[in-house]
């Protein structure tokens, strides 16, 4: 009988994308592996439909904090539970390290429950769900390699060495309604630029974005610039970007996340912070240009040639804060200059003619 696997990594968007190679070290460590995911119900496409994945849990934590004493919640727990039963793992890997994810993996009844020891986890709560705590190595440092250590250690495989893909399921009608908004573009790059994301410390500003565009495209006057955003807010911004472009860009229109995946397999580049847009591109195989201020880019940017990372040089940078009273200077840190050059490189390399 396969060995049935249970993943939990809930969220957030960046860090389930993050999580995804650890799919191809199973399939390759373990073959024939039935591997099941736990995922917060708003990250659920990124997984949904993925060739290495027999179930997909989707769970609703924050509601369930909100009303914890609901029938709803009791309803939806139990139902979850009665889910684990019925698969009965084998192993459950924690790679997540926090209180809800310990606590899911628990209820998971695998009677080995993996996950990061004290110095690794987000809460020391976690250290109370798992039955083997691992600790991480020296060359784990980027995010993704903290969760293929996790995964390696029952099986005595390590990942490093190994040649590991990533990718994000898209359906043919997701990938041709991508071919048909890109056939309205010109014949030039098509350049995907992202200002938003959930920390102001990690954005940048609407006066760089657009010069950056402008610059962009007297580089590469045939070019398309293609602005997209993930709520109100960011649409307002990506609107003002436009106007500050003027010429040759285009504000998206709402995309499902599986239809933005698509897309992102298709344009030539993307340029953004820290932020999911940045990670879902480096996974779909597309070059990347990304800037970090509250993060370490060492440990969260894309990794390989075809991505530029670019740190903020300020000695507080990677501080981890939301809030900053250096917030502007360490945006005004991040020049218009240092990433055109990563944009002009990129494009140039990959499309030698260009330059």
């Amino acid at each position: 009988m396969a060995i049935r696997v249970l993943i939990v990594k809930v969220s957030a968007l960046g860090d389930v994308i993050h999580a995804l190679p650890v799919l191809d070290y199973l399939r390759q460590a373990v073959p024939g592996a039935e591997i099941d995911w736990v995922v917060e119900e708003g990250n659920r496409q990124i997984l949904d439909g993925h060739p290495l994945l027999r179930k997909v849990h989707v769970v609703r934590t924050r509601a369930w904090r909100r009303h914890p004493f609901s029938a709803e919640t009791r309803r939806e727990v139990m139902a979850l539970r009665e889910a684990f039963r019925e698969a009965s793992y084998d192993i459950a890997f924690d790679i997540q390290g926090n209180f809800k994810s310990g606590l899911i993996t628990w209820l998971s009844g695998a009677r080995r429950r993996y996950g990061f020891d004290r110095e690794g986890v987000r809460e020391s709560l976690n250290l109370l769900f798992t039955t083997n705590q691992v600790p991480l190595r020296r060359q784990d440092n980027h995010v993704s390699c903290r969760s293929l250590r996790v995964a390696s250690v029952p099986f005595g495989k390590d990942y490093g060495g190994m040649t590991i893909a990533s990718d994000i399921y898209t359906s043919p009608e997701d990938d041709a309604a991508a071919e048909v908004l890109l056939a309205t573009l010109s014949d030039g790059f098509a350049i995907l630029f992202h200002n938003g994301t959930t920390w102001a410390t990690k954005l940048w500003h609407e006066e760089g974005w657009s010069e950056l565009g402008r610059r962009t495209l007297e580089r590469f006057p045939d070019a398309t610039i293609l602005l997209s955003w993930g709520n109100e807010g960011e649409r307002t911004a990506a609107e003002a970007i436009a106007r500050g472009i003027g010429r040759n860009v285009r504000v998206l229109p709402k995309l499902t996340l599986k239809g933005f995946c698509a897309l992102l397999k298709k344009v030539d580049l993307v340029v953004g912070g820290d932020t999911g847009p940045i990670h879902m591109a480096a996974v779909v195989g597309t070059p990347t240009v990304s800037f970090y201020r509250a993060t370490d880019g060492r440990r969260n940017a894309p990794r390989g040639e075809q991505h530029v990372m670019i740190q903020s040089p300020l000695n507080c940078h990677a501080c981890l804060r939301k809030e900053c009273p250096r917030d502007a200077e360490c945006r005004r840190s991040i020049t218009v200059d240092l990433l055109l050059a990563g944009i002009v490189r990129l494009l140039s390399s990959s499309f030698p003619s260009t330059g």
